[in-house]
């Protein structure tokens, strides 16, 4: 196997948490720590975590840069996370949370790129991909759920990784899969979140199904699924992703992480 496409090994701490290396660099993704409970969504539904998180901040060491898929839900960034970004030295994400979350933070628009230091030489580009937090056109989705983005991480010699963040849309998948395809390693955000009061109770983050139909647009290597366990409204978990990258002939590429 070349270096280009060697795997890495990525943590995972349940919800959107996960922590990898790549270009010598550590990245961490929408940090949630805080214990089970009840978390209150202004305007929106109560969101119930039911697990705590696999390791506490403490426990991940160095983190270069957090990738941020949005900053407005609880189970994408808690207290604990908010706390931890103020430790890190970047946080890429949306343009708005870029504002709302000030200092260290940078927003980036659909397709924007930033280029990281690495620390031998040589860059890491991490490209903002578009995202939508719900079923159906963009217009009618982020009033209610908010704007997300997605990234892509590249380099000389690296793999090309693909962080979801909460997708719901395997249209914008095909648009990423036009300029990255074949995509080595993809953290895929799934769980099939629902509440009744939203979209009529659709997926607002891709379900099995979905994420396996994800991967084969992508040409996947990999897949680590995060985003499927430790919340009352994720609605499909382990099992169900496994059966739907089974039934799709793609089980080989599930690859669940290191646990905390």
């Amino acid at each position: 196997m070349s270096v280009a496409t060697e795997q890495f090994p990525v943590r995972v701490f349940g919800g959107p948490t996960a922590l990898f290396e790549y270009g010598g660099l550590r990245f961490l993704t929408d940090p949630t720590f805080d214990g089970p409970g009840d978390y209150e969504t202004p305007g929106g539904p109560t969101l119930t975590k039911t697990a705590p998180s696999a390791g506490a901040p403490a426990d991940l060491g160095r983190v270069d840069a957090v990738l941020l898929s949005h900053d407005e839900h609880a189970d994408n960034l808690d207290n604990a996370g908010r706390a931890l970004l103020a430790e890190v030295p970047l946080t890429l994400t949306t343009t708005g949370g870029g504002r709302r979350l000030g200092d260290g933070a940078r927003g980036l628009a659909d397709w924007e790129a930033a280029e990281l230091e690495r620390p031998d030489g040589g860059t890491v580009t991490v490209t903002a991909v578009p995202a939508l937090h719900g079923p159906g056109a963009r217009e009618d989705v982020e009033p209610f759920t908010g704007q997300v983005v997605g990234f892509v991480l590249t380099g000389e010699g690296l793999p090309t990784v693909y962080v979801s963040g909460d997708n719901a849309s395997l249209e914008l998948v095909e648009q990423i899969a036009e300029r990255f395809a074949p995509v080595d390693t993809a953290l895929l955000f799934a769980g099939a979140p629902r509440f009744s009061v939203l979209f009529g109770g659709r997926p607002l983050v891709l379900d099995s199904a979905q994420a396996a139909e994800a991967a084969r647009i992508l040409g996947a290597r990999r897949v680590v699924p995060v985003h499927h366990d430790s919340w009352t409204h994720f609605t499909e978990g382990a099992g169900e992703l496994t059966a739907a990258f089974t039934a799709a002939g793609l089980a080989d590429l599930l690859d669940w992480g290191q646990h905390g």
